[in-house]
């Protein structure tokens, strides 16, 4: 046979576009040639192919060989196409057969000796391999994240000669099926660690409830930092749909991530000298950031003030749209971006306005100057503001173990019953036919408005927040004091 099919998978965001690698063996002379807009690492494969078909001990055809890679609009990048092309020029010079490759996809790097290398991305592989009913063949060391992927048919393989032998028909390998999820190992933090600021914890309790967005305005020492890193501890577990977003989004990144916790919402907490880049994603190849990584957990944003304004400005379309477009001159990538943004700063220049040590020094200028480092509409995104005092020495001696997961995760449940996700993602159409008030209710809202100066942004915002307060009462009405609690978190609004 001179020609042969086999189909692989790119990468363009977290999709895995499908990749038909097309290899021709023509008379001619003895070259190989990869078109298909293959950039340098794909260029680079026809000698880690050469090398591998020679020490696999094949015949490598001594012909003109054209390998495309289709669609050829497509950008090619890495080396996940070695594998398809290495079993392309066997197939089509006949030395194993290609009669059932059509079942299969096949991604993996390969060594100059034929060893089968991991690559990244292998999440978004799985789920397009399952979706289009084939088996995928892949390097062993993909299989523990390709098996999150449920109904899927996997052949993994640490060698060249493994998968010609197995296609061959001499050989089985064992096709290995996800496993059943499992919870959350004990991360040995908790809520109880944090002693009063009962205040604090309830408005945690209720962020957590509907994945709403939290402001925490306090002085150095009050706890800010140690709340926000105990927020994943009493957030829901993942749905498997929501963990393969999030896994898929992780497995394209440079950054690590535990297969067995895949359920646990993700929490990110990048320095404040972070740039706009790092935060949103970019490159001339775009990744992704930490909005991103962040989807479907918590973005912690500590010394909010510190960061550059320009990053935070970057913020804004996200925290509405929940996904984030990166648009460069050859290509447009869209990541998801869904994420609860929780953030901390000071309450003036020095941290001290306020505290009842006196240290404070600061002239209202300043500290206007410094709040106004923080923007209007960023800070009208934000739905709930909290103020973190000191607490006393005595009760850093005494402290009780709230039990607030529990309460969590039924009031997450009659919201996801309710519409299908969190308080925080109803639409403006869905907060009027889920979020309503008594007459009463509604004059105390339209007073708040007019008091403090509330945009529309906000009054949709303090709508969805009293729907989980409710929720949290397991109360199917938002009564009065559901609302009042709402408009007590709007403390910064500016007027």
């Amino acid at each position: 046979m001179e020609l042969a099919v086999v189909y692989s998978r790119g990468r363009s965001g977290i999709e895995a576009p499908l990749v038909t690698v097309e290899v021709h063996v023509a008379n001619g002379l003895p070259a190989l040639n990869i078109v298909g807009l293959p950039e340098a690492a794909v260029k680079e494969s026809k000698d880690r192919v050469r090398s591998a078909i020679l020490n696999s001990r094949f015949d490598f055809p001594m012909q003109r060989i054209t390998v495309n890679l289709a669609p050829a609009d497509l950008p090619k990048e890495g080396g996940r196409f070695d594998l398809a092309i290495a079993l392309g020029i066997l197939a089509a010079s006949g030395q194993i057969p290609s009669t059932n490759l059509n079942q299969y996809e096949c991604v993996g790097e390969l060594s100059l000796g034929g060893d089968l290398r991991p690559i990244k991305g292998i999440l978004p592989v799985a789920i397009q391999a399952r979706n289009n009913h084939r088996k995928l063949i892949l390097p062993k060391e993909n299989t523990a994240e390709a098996a999150l992927v449920k109904g899927i048919e996997i052949i993994p393989a640490v060698h060249l000669l493994e998968i010609c032998a197995y296609l061959n028909g001499q050989t089985q390998i064992a096709v290995e099926y996800a496993q059943p999820n499992q919870e959350n190992a004990d991360e040995g933090v908790d809520f109880s660690d944090v002693h009063g600021q009962y205040h604090v914890k309830r408005a945690f309790e209720i962020a957590a409830a509907g994945a709403h967005n939290l402001l925490m305005l306090g002085p150095p020492g009050t706890g800010k930092s140690m709340l926000a890193a105990r927020l994943p501890t009493i957030l829901p577990l993942l749905t498997e749909q929501q963990a393969q977003e999030t896994a898929a989004i992780a497995s394209i990144s440079d950054q690590e991530w535990d297969v067995h916790n895949w359920l646990k919402p993700p929490y990110r907490a990048p320095h404040h000298t972070a740039s706009a880049a790092a935060l949103v994603g970019g490159g001339s190849n775009p990744r992704p950031g930490e909005i991103s990584l962040a989807h479907n957990g918590a973005l912690f944003l500590d010394e909010l003030p510190e960061f550059d304004r320009k990053v935070l400005e970057v913020l804004r379309e996200p925290l509405e749209s929940g996904h984030i477009t990166i648009s460069r001159a050859a290509r447009q990538v869209n990541f998801p971006a869904r994420f609860q943004l929780i953030a901390a700063m000071n309450p003036c220049p020095c941290g001290y306005l306020g505290d009842s040590s006196g240290r404070c020094h600061c002239t209202s200028e300043q500290v206007m100057r410094y709040r106004a480092r923080v923007s209007g509409p960023l800070l009208d995104r934000i739905d709930m503001h909290l103020e973190v005092p000191r607490v006393s020495h005595e009760v850093l001696r005494n402290g009780s173990p709230p039990v607030i997961r529990a309460r969590v995760v039924a009031a997450r449940q009659l919201a996801v019953a309710r519409y299908g996700r969190a308080n925080s993602s109803l639409s403006a159409k869905e907060v009027k036919q889920l979020c309503i008030l008594s007459a009463q209710g509604y004059s105390l809202l339209e007073q708040a408005m007019d008091k403090f100066g509330l945009s529309h942004r906000a009054y949709h915002r303090i709508l969805k927040l009293a729907r989980t307060i409710a929720d949290l009462a397991q109360s199917p009405q938002i009564e009065i004091n559901h609302l009042s609690e709402a408009i007590s978190y709007r403390k910064l609004d500016r007027k």
